[in-house]
């Protein structure tokens, strides 16, 4: 383990970002560049103590899951990934894993969609990445525990979020959720992230119990989503589904007809942004 280059190399990776390059608000006026201690910790699910120490060089080795999270919340590449577990002295994640690493490419995309809400999930349903707009409609994803920053998590652990489904929809949408993350499971029977989540599920929810054990394939999601803002009321908005071909991840981006009393709530949320309405989270980010 090389301690004073994994120091310099996350300090180094932290400062070239954007708090908007993460969905984060710009906040008040900083005097150094880049994503603050505390802003990275709380995107990778660590404290900012042990943030601290590893970037001065000192504290224990990082494990497995510390440097994955690390490398989620800097947006690392494939290589600079692969550079970050050598620096720790892990073994990189083997092929046949879940790509939880967001492309360049694929971020500057999302940075491109100003004036639409856009969410970034990987195959298991881990929320990746998320524009300011999301955040302002959906909630601080970034407040929300990693672990917990899951869509299936939300729906049969969680508190649903911000969505509002009605309860015949939600058996319908539990179904296809259920369906998405057996097909899952069949694609990466060897990710250990996945099984983890699947054993948490099964042990924490009867209701997913239920679902996983009938082994039904449902594609039925419906492609419109109402969300219950605690400021601006329930926003009922269309939501498409754009696939990254070979990352085997989606992007969710909720729009509204043009002149509609919705499209006028996105335009006021992308104005006053997530600081100034509705920062608090309910439950953790959008479910379904």
């Amino acid at each position: 383990m090389d301690r004073t280059e994994l120091g310099i190399a996350l300090r180094t990776w932290r400062e070239r970002l954007r708090p908007a390059d993460v969905g984060l608000p710009p906040g008040a006026r900083r005097r150094t560049p880049g994503l603050r201690r505390e802003e990275v910790a709380g995107l990778a699910g660590m404290s900012v103590d042990y943030l601290t120490r590893v970037e001065q060089g000192r504290g224990p080795r990082p494990s497995e899951a510390v440097l994955g999270g690390l490398a989620r919340a800097l947006r690392l590449t494939d290589a600079e990934r692969d550079h970050l577990f050598a620096l720790a002295g892990v073994a990189p994640p083997p092929p046949g894993r879940i790509r939880s690493a967001v492309r360049p490419s694929v971020q500057r995309l999302m940075d491109g969609f100003t004036d639409l809400p856009v969410v970034l999930l990987d195959a298991k349903c881990d929320v990746l990445a998320w524009n300011p707009l999301a955040a302002a409609l959906l909630g601080d994803m970034s407040a929300v525990p990693p672990g917990q920053r899951n869509l299936v998590w939300q729906a049969f652990l969680g508190g649903h979020g911000r969505v509002d489904v009605d309860p015949e929809d939600r058996a319908r949408l539990d179904r296809a959720i259920v369906s998405d993350l057996r097909r899952t499971a069949a694609r990466y029977p060897d990710d250990p992230g996945l099984a983890r989540l699947v054993a948490e599920l099964r042990a924490g929810s009867d209701r997913f119990e239920r679902l996983w054990t009938l082994r039904e394939l449902d594609e039925r999601h419906g492609d419109t989503k109402r969300i219950r803002h605690p400021e601006l009321g329930v926003i009922e908005l269309d939501c498409n589904v754009l696939h990254v071909q070979g990352d085997d991840q989606v992007l969710l981006l909720y729009s509204a007809p043009p002149g509609s009393r919705e499209a006028e709530a996105l335009a006021l949320l992308g104005v006053v942004g997530p600081q100034a309405i509705g920062t608090a989270v309910n439950g953790g980010p959008v479910t379904a």
